[in-house]
């Protein structure tokens, strides 16, 4: 495989599991260094160790939508590796499923914190202590749901669409010397996503023209490509990542 990444640094959010553990993955395997970040110390620890250890990767601890979290694993990875070159903007949460009229005010104030105003924070964070001299690049991870009405998950879907827009204008802004887009999966295989096919699988995969619900490597690819040179006249591009599903009128 190229190595894409020589040379080069970045900071993957919620990247203890799922599609931030395999991204991480994928640059590491082309060549990045990597802090990874995510609430709990134990599970990012073993991702640390996947990744070959502190020769290629490190963690640090923290709530995603904590400035001084932020700021801590900003001045870390800069310490540590020298730079930061990418920001992959993974974490993010869906903590109530079920119609958006009932939706408690302060779940949806915290699901808002942490999907859209989260990955902004986290955005200036990164361009004040690097991005801004030297340029770089960011991917959002949006969804699917953000595209389109997502019964049972509708707020977590509007933060989504939020996060997509704000992709659009970071990219106006930051340009030329800061690329940021995004990636909207449909249905991953990952913990997060387990309500959405638990039990029904292959009943929902039937909906997809592909026949299969995605899995963390379908959105590693498509995110190492973003993020490199070989996208580098991509900017403020949302790419739907979804087996299909979109285009027969699911989600």
């Amino acid at each position: 495989m190229s190595k894409r990444f020589d040379g080069r640094v970045a900071i993957v959010t919620g990247a203890s599991r799922g599609i931030g553990l395999a991204i991480a993955e994928r640059l590491v395997s082309e060549g990045a260094k990597v802090c990874l970040t995510a609430r709990k110390p134990e599970p990012l620890e073993e991702a640390v160790r996947t990744l070959g250890g502190p020769e290629h990767a490190i963690a640090v601890a923290g709530k995603g939508d904590d400035a001084e979290h932020q700021a801590e694993a900003v001045a870390r990875t800069v310490e540590t590796f020298g730079r930061v070159d990418a920001l992959v903007n993974n974490a993010g949460i869906n903590p109530a499923y079920g119609p958006m009229i009932e939706l408690d005010p302060g779940v949806a104030r915290k699901t808002f914190e942490v999907n859209v105003l989260g990955a902004l924070s986290w955005t200036q964070q990164v361009y004040g202590a690097w991005m801004r001299e030297h340029g770089g690049s960011v991917l959002n991870v949006s969804s699917v749901a953000g595209l389109k009405p997502a019964p049972g998950i509708g707020f977590y879907g509007a933060t989504k669409a939020m996060l997509a827009h704000v992709t659009q204008e970071l990219a106006v802004e930051l340009g030329p010397s800061i690329r940021v887009n995004a990636v909207a999966p449909a249905v991953v295989k990952t913990k997060f996503a387990t309500a959405l096919y638990e039990d029904k699988e292959e009943a929902v995969a039937d909906a997809y023209p592909l026949k299969r619900l995605g899995i963390p490597s379908d959105i590693s690819g498509a995110a190492a490509f973003l993020l490199s040179d070989d996208a580098s006249w991509v900017t403020g591009q949302v790419l739907v990542l979804d087996g299909g599903v979109t285009l027969t009128g699911g989600v």
